[in-house]
């Protein structure tokens, strides 16, 4: 059991894990929108920019791992503590991940440069805006331990993937039309695939917070359920 010291001083280590995740977050939601803006005004700046910050988040990402498993040896945390330190290890894996679609996006203002883009910008920076929301509200749920929040990022993400195959469709469509672009459009396939996983990176931080709160995994639905049925049966 904690003593009142050891207590106050584990609330500070985990008030420090969280104040990191929120910094991922919002580095890997402004390399995203930089990285669409990028593309928008072919600016190879702004190329320089997102790259750099992708070094912060690395390093965040690794620093914050590293706390974890010190919070974990040291503290030696059970139940919702402990489902919120391994949540914290799941959510900056992700956000890690943000941040390396964010750079596979904006790295392709180099293929586009000099070249025409072979579809409007519109929809895939539309895209782009809905997938920044989803990270924000995510970022929310785990601030406020909202679990409702993960219902509706399931279907938000459902729409991000509708979307998706609307505008790969078009692309498809403008390589068989134009075989001389389709190394562009198919650039922008990439581009379009990243910026969905966004989404699915998003989703999946709402449902750790989901893990955190009521102690069930999300992930794998079906797969969870039962297992967690089983284990209340021995």
């Amino acid at each position: 059991m904690m003593t009142e010291h050891t207590a106050r001083a584990f609330d500070a280590d985990i008030d420090s894990l969280r104040s990191n995740v929120l910094k991922m977050g919002g580095l890997v939601e402004r390399q995203v929108a930089r990285s669409v803006e990028g593309i928008r005004l072919m600016d190879l700046g702004i190329v320089a920019e997102v790259l750099q910050d992708e070094e912060i988040v690395n390093r965040l990402h690794v620093n914050t791992d590293l706390m974890c498993n010190q919070v974990i040896a040291k503290r030696q945390p059970i139940a919702v503590d402990l489902r919120e330190i391994i949540a914290i290890l799941h959510m900056i894996n992700d956000l890690e991940r943000i941040g390396d679609e964010a750079k596979k996006i904006v790295l392709k203002v180099r293929r586009f440069e000099g070249r025409p883009l072979p579809i409007s910008l519109a929809p895939v920076s539309a895209m782009a805006g809905e997938a920044c929301d989803m990270l924000r509200l995510a970022l929310d749920a785990f601030v406020r331990y909202d679990t409702q929040i993960a219902e509706t990022l399931n279907s938000r993400d459902l729409s991000l993937d509708r979307q998706r195959d609307s505008l790969i469709g078009l692309l498809l469509a403008q390589m068989a039309s134009n075989p001389a672009g389709v190394s562009s459009a198919m650039d922008m396939v990439l581009v379009v695939q990243s910026i969905e996983r966004v989404g699915d990176h998003a989703k999946n931080i709402a449902e750790y917070v989901v893990n955190v709160v009521e102690g069930i995994d999300r992930r794998h639905g079906a797969i969870a359920s039962r297992t967690a049925a089983d284990n209340s049966r021995k």
